[in-house]
Formats: C-alpha cells, sequence, structure tokens
C-alpha cells in the first residue's frame, strides 16, 4: 500500500503539468520524424536488410516512444538532489528500504510517460505512417513484458548513478554518459546487428539491447521472445548491486555543501 502511494503521488504530481509536457511531446515527435525521414532517403537506394523502409519507420517510430519509459527518466531518481540538500539522511531514516522507495515513485513518473508521452507519441506515427501492428495477441503480452523490464533496468541503473553521488558531485557525467551509450549499445537508432562486430558483442555483455533493441524488434516480429529472459537476468542481477549499493551507503552519509 505504501509502494502504490508513493507511485500514486508522483503519477498526480505530473498531472499537473499536463499542458508544459505536451509540448515535449511535439519536440519527441519532430525528432522522431527527422529520423524516420533518413531511412526513408535512406531506403531509396537501399534494401534495408531484412526491415526494408517501412520496417525502418516503424523501428524508429517504436524506439522514440519507448524512450519515455526507457531512457527519459529522472536523472539518478531525484538521489543527487536529496544529497545536495541533506534529504537523503531522512530517506535513509525512513522505515522504508531506500531503493524501494525511489523505485516506486519513479514507477509513478514512468506510468505517466506511458500514458501521456509513449502511447500518444506512437498513435500519431501510427496514421501518419500508416504503421503495422503485430497479427499475435501473445505478442502484445511479450512485448508489454519487455518494456516492463526495459523500465525497471533503467530505474536500476538510474539508481546506481544516484548513490555514485554520495562519492562525487559529477554524477551527472554518469547520467549524461548512460544516455550516450542507450544511443550507441541500446539500438535507438540502427539495429544492433548493423553495428561492427566488435561493438554488437559489446552491446550483449551490457544491458542496453533490453532497453530499446529488444522490445522493439519483438513487437516488430524481428526478435525472439527468448531474449526476454536476458531481461530478466540484467534485471535480478541490477536489483542485487542496487540493494548492495544501498548498504554501502547507509554507511557513508554524505551531505554536499553543508
Amino acid at each position: 500500500m505504501l509502494y502504490f502511494t508513493l507511485a500514486s503521488k508522483a503519477y498526480a504530481r505530473n498531472l499537473q503539468y499536463r499542458g508544459a509536457h505536451m509540448v515535449h511531446n511535439l519536440a519527441s515527435a519532430m525528432f522522431g520524424f527527422m529520423y524516420a525521414c533518413i531511412w526513408i532517403g535512406l531506403g531509396r537506394d537501399h534494401p534495408l536488410g531484412e526491415y526494408g523502409t517501412q520496417g525502418m519507420v516503424g523501428y524508429i517510430a517504436f524506439t522514440q516512444a519507448a524512450l519515455w519509459i526507457t531512457s527519459f527518466i529522472s536523472n539518478g531518481l531525484g538521489i543527487p538532489q536529496a544529497v545536495r540538500t541533506g534529504q537523503i539522511s531522512l530517506d535513509l531514516m525512513r522505515p522504508v528500504h531506500l531503493f524501494s522507495h525511489m523505485a516506486a515513485r519513479e514507477c509513478g513518473q514512468i506510468a505517466y510517460q506511458l500514458l501521456y508521452k509513449s502511447i500518444p507519441i506512437y498513435l500519431l506515427y501510427f496514421f501518419v505512417f500508416s504503421l503495422q501492428t503485430p497479427q499475435h495477441g501473445i505478442t502484445y503480452l511479450h512485448t508489454a513484458a519487455g518494456l516492463a523490464g526495459a523500465a525497471y533496468l533503467s530505474i536500476c541503473l538510474n539508481y546506481l548513478i544516484g548513490v555514485s553521488a554520495l562519492w562525487t558531485t559529477e554524477s551527472s557525467w554518469l547520467y549524461w554518459g548512460n544516455h550516450a551509450l542507450i544511443n550507441l549499445l541500446a539500438g535507438f537508432f540502427i539495429p544492433l546487428e548493423w553495428l561492427p562486430g566488435p561493438l554488437e558483442s559489446l552491446a550483449w555483455m551490457s544491458p542496453y539491447p533490453y532497453l530499446l533493441y529488444v522490445p522493439t524488434t519483438v513487437y516488430l516480429g524481428y526478435g525472439n521472445a527468448f531474449w526476454l529472459w536476458g531481461t530478466l537476468f540484467w534485471c535480478a542481477l541490477l536489483t542485487v548491486l542496487c540493494l548492495l549499493a544501498t548498504k554501502v551507503v547507509r554507511r557513508k552519509v554524505e551531505v554536499q555543501g553543508g
């Protein structure tokens, strides 16, 4: 009940800014249009592999919409700001685990962004580009599982970035570094199989393909639902790392500037 309350409060807080967030949607949609137009232009002279031009447009549309629940979440789950203000000391005193507390709050944020950003953006692309939808109901279930796992992976990654603020005042560099790796290794703009061999291998040794590439290709019918086991593996591993990091954090509480 506590975690549901934390999530619902975060969701309700975002509802107050629906109008302002529509500007974000328009900007995000415009970037997606530009990326799609690039692939449409390339598709005139190149076959674009098994995807084809329409497949790549669908790929870009899905990844652009999914960014709002797998990438564009709170910087460090708000922990760096809590460290600067001293709120982190109170958060650690609460009778609830810091990781589950921050994760539940971020789940409300992600739920809002799914309903008011990801879905509207994808629906816009769906009608503008006449996108195809999966023919089998099980594909929607696999996609939903992939996106849920991707959102949780993003929460874990940002939590680890957030707790690093107790050791450095430059944790924002880790946040933007994470964004750069998502653009490179998660298959945001280019499918992973089109990357150079060593870079593709490096990507699959990290959790990044499970943020965008796996749910996108599963939805479009180019991927394998078996990859979701990789999502589960990384969710379990990062959860353990987050719990261990929290254990260390409880022994090192540092307030910046105070």
